[in-house]
């Protein structure tokens, strides 16, 4: 018997369907196949597997119940046990399905109400998902839209078909858009979330700046030249590194364009945002010089551990290299990925002076001499009394003004100045109660112990509850790093497992061997030192 019922009309609304929402026809025919199985199971139970198919060509549509042959039923309305279907169906297997076609359904008014809401819904989410598939590859792009609406001072921008978003954080400060203006913005970020795909646009990102400058500069959109870095302070001010890899085009000339034409297009886009177009350079000292243009700078010095630099400017372009509000040096610290550090030259000058004198002080005081040899060890790049103390003779006595004398003199007296100043700190170690547990690992100065005992780590067990970034904190990220907190960490930890009871250890009241008892202890002694004596008197015959 002929179950299915042609519905040529299905095949008309899934071809209209598809045109209009520009999605696959065989995902229309699936979302009507989804919305017929609803409206099944509506009828003839919901607990059943009920499915609907509709042939692609003819529209003929198909109702049937599919029952699963295993081999322990744990659902009634949806399986069959093998023993049963073996009887009735010899040649299926477990695994297979029992297929009963069903007569068709006639559909009610809920019945196509549902249906049309299950089709609706299936669209809708098909319609989402080619939106996502279409713009995910986008991001990094200049679009142009529409601004649809305005909600609470985010834009609703359509794009092609989709809809975007541009936050009101997003624009640059002070422009605003109506309803119908058109819009160009960075997609920035494209996520698939409960509600549909979500795609955020952007008028600050400094991505846009270097995509508006690869459609304005020829040379950039063909690879010629690159953009290394970009900043900005949107709507204000920005500054954006450049590289030619071609030696005989200018970076800098090629996107300023004629008379500043295509720099210019730029920054009519960005509502008249200034621009500092620089060279980019390997080298971080004269890259930092190029980003704090137009500022001139005397020196730069750098410290790469910690990813700072101090730039040393003239007097009188201080005010320049800083900038309104300090964006000149905000910019160029956000182009270069350094910390910058900007002093006049006055101001370094008397920095300088004031940590010679500094360095002058210690070594008068500490080795008993006068200011004329403190300054020539300073001078010489000696900071430290350690310095001094571990320095070669030969190397100290080749110093202008020193002999041999005068060189074995001073590291004389360097190494008394440490033995008493360590001998000063492991007496405050004795009295801040640090044991000598502690005191046994090698890493440890003295100093770095009476920074311990300061701060109450006074035991094996204090030290091993630390974390790695406590302990650092404590003695000194310049004294330690992080790898050597975590051996020293890990070997104050040892004792806990060593203290775990064995299989071979005694059990109950008895001493174990970490705390023997008086006469045990006194034991051990007297046979260790037999043992020694008989070795002696074994190693001498021999």
């Amino acid at each position: 018997m002929d179950t299915s019922i042609a519905r040529p009309e299905l095949l008309l609304v899934a071809d209209a369907v598809a045109r209009e929402k520009s999605i696959e026809r065989e995902e229309v025919l699936e979302a009507m196949e989804q919305a017929i199985q609803k409206a099944g199971r509506a009828k003839y139970g919901h607990e059943k597997d009920i499915r609907a198919t509709i042939d692609k060509k003819t529209g003929d549509v198909r109702l049937s119940r599919w029952t699963e042959i295993v081999e322990t039923v744990e659902n009634e309305e949806t399986q069959m046990a093998s023993t049963i279907a073996k009887k009735l169906f010899p040649e299926k297997g477990i695994g297979d399905f029992i297929i009963d076609p069903l007569p068709p359904i006639d559909f009610g008014r809920i019945a196509a109400q549902t249906a049309k809401q299950v089709i609706v819904q299936r669209v809708r989410e098909y319609e989402r998902r080619k939106q996502f598939d279409e713009f995910k590859d986008r991001v990094g792009e200049v679009i142009n839209g529409v601004v649809k609406r305005t909600e609470y001072g985010n834009l609703m921008v359509e794009v092609g078909r989709a809809e975007a978003l541009l936050r009101r954080d997003e624009l640059i400060p002070r422009e605003s858009f109506r309803n119908g203006d058109r819009v160009r913005a960075y997609i920035f970020d494209v996520r698939e979330e409960v509600r549909g795909p979500q795609i955020f646009l952007s008028r600050t990102h400094p991505g846009f700046l270097a995509k508006l400058f690869a459609q304005e500069v020829p040379e950039i959109y063909d690879g010629i030249i690159e953009i290394k870095a970009v900043s900005r302070d949107p709507g204000s001010r920005a500054k954006m590194a450049v590289i030619s890899r071609d030696a005989s085009i200018d970076p800098v000339g090629a996107c300023v364009g004629m008379r500043g034409s295509r720099v210019q297009a730029v920054v009519q886009e960005l509502q008249g945002e200034k621009i500092d177009i620089i060279p980019w350079s390997p080298n971080t000292a004269t890259f930092v010089v190029n980003a704090l243009a137009p500022a001139e700078v005397s020196k730069v010095v750098l410290d790469e551990e910690a990813g700072r630099c101090e730039v040393v400017v003239p007097d009188d372009q201080l005010s320049l290299a800083i900038g309104r509000r300090g964006q000149n040096v905000r910019l160029a610290s956000q182009l270069t990925r350094w910390d910058i550090d900007i002093l006049t030259e006055a101001e370094e000058s008397e920095r300088r002076q004031e940590e010679f004198r500094r360095r002058t002080g210690l070594f008068v005081e500490a080795l008993d001499v006068d200011d004329v040899i403190a300054g020539l060890l300073v001078t010489e790049g000696f900071n430290t009394i350690e310095e001094l103390a571990f320095t070669p003779m030969e190397e100290l006595a080749d110093i202008e003004g020193f002999d041999e004398s005068i060189a074995e003199e001073l590291i004389r007296r360097a190494e008394q100045h440490l033995l008493k100043r360590d001998n000063e700190l492991t007496e405050q170690r004795i009295v801040l109660g640090v044991t000598e547990d502690i005191a046994a690992i090698e890493t440890f100065t003295p100093l770095m112990l009476a920074a311990l005992g300061e701060k109450g780590v006074k035991t094996l067990d204090d030290l091993a509850d630390l974390a790695s970034d406590e302990l650092i904190e404590i003695i000194g990220a310049e004294a330690m790093d992080e790898e050597t907190a975590n051996d020293v960490i890990m070997a104050a930890r040892a004792h806990w497992f060593d203290d775990e009871p064995s299989g071979d250890e005694p059990s109950g009241d008895e001493p174990s061997r970490d705390e023997p008892s008086g006469d045990e202890a006194s034991g051990d002694e007297a046979s260790g030192e037999a043992v020694a004596e008989g070795e002696e008197k074994e190693a001498g015959h021999d």
